[in-house]
């Protein structure tokens, strides 16, 4: 249940390390598109159906519409105008958007102990993703500092993208009521890509200096592990167990996406954490713990 967090820490770096070559429909498509070849072919590999009952149609379409082209499409745009650590914060935060439709649509209870881990998991990504300079300026001075009176671009497109992976999340639970959870998220995946492909093309937000890829083998690499493994894999796991369960207490890991891009770069680039990411580190584990285990604690 971890797996897809931990790819979905690092699949943003690599994202980002790609949009000075690559316009961001771009890379938003070419995540998308392999991804989904490559998942429903392990679909038909497994002798599953790829079939979709056709009581799961409209709900499929809204789901491929709403995560698969508006959600990658505001990703890949904002993460271009947003630092990386800000980025992560802003899309991390979908867990508090999950819990609240989930409780409205599908009755989950949250009660004060998963209001309380929520709260908790918001505080740590804070810790993670920002840089402390700006948390203790804010702290004294408020919002101000950061020299603007509202978000920047980059900053609404990245809520705005955690909106609508909150609400893609929810719309995957119907998508895939008579069907295959594995073949209707292959699906999504390739309907959501044909868009952005498509306006990629043509279209304002197309960029004819940067439409077809001119990538070095490295690149190309990352490309790969953005789109199989951070997008089909990822995308398997993750809808795979939100299709059934308890909706607020899984997509509550997501508080730990930004704990396994730090953990990545300890091991592997030998990174040091700060003491206020240390503590982001334990409210992020805490939080977990406290939404999963909510219903434990509040019958005690």
């Amino acid at each position: 249940m971890l797996l897809p967090f931990a790819l979905w820490g690092t699949a943003m770096a690599a994202m980002k390390a790609l949009l000075p070559e690559l316009s961001p429909l771009t890379l938003a498509w070419l995540r998308l598109l392999p991804a989904a070849v490559v998942l429903l072919a392990a679909v038909g590999l497994l002798g599953r159906s790829l079939a979709v009952d056709r009581r799961d149609w409209p709900w499929l379409l809204a789901f491929a519409l709403v995560d698969g082209a508006l959600f990658q499409g505001l990703l890949a745009e904002g993460l271009g105008d947003t630092g990386a650590g800000l980025g992560s914060v802003l899309i991390d935060s979908q867990p508090l958007l999950v819990a609240l439709l989930a409780r409205t649509f599908l009755g989950e209870a949250i009660n004060p102990f998963g209001w309380v881990g929520l709260l908790l998991g918001l505080a740590g990504i804070l810790c993670l993703g920002l840089p402390p300079e700006l948390l203790r300026h804010w702290w004294l001075q408020g919002p101000a500092v950061a020299g603007v009176l509202g978000p920047s671009r980059g900053e609404l497109l990245m809520l705005l993208a955690a909106a609508a992976m909150a609400v893609g999340t929810l719309l995957s639970r119907w998508a895939c009521r008579h069907s295959d959870p594995l073949a209707v998220t292959g699906w999504h995946l390739l309907l959501g890509g044909l868009p952005l492909l498509a306006l990629s093309l043509v279209g304002p937000l197309a960029d004819p200096l940067r439409l077809w890829p001119q990538l070095s083998l490295a690149q190309w690499g990352l490309v790969a592990y953005a789109s199989l493994l951070g997008s089909a894999l990822a995308y398997g796991l993750f809808f795979w167990f939100a299709s059934s369960g308890d909706l607020t207490g899984f997509t509550s890991l997501t508080f730990l996406t930004p704990v396994f891009a730090l953990a990545t770069g300890m091991l592997l680039l030998g990174e040091q954490l700060r003491p206020l990411q240390w503590l982001g580190v334990a409210l992020a584990l805490g939080s977990v713990l406290l939404i999963n285990r909510r219903g434990e604690l509040w019958q005690a």
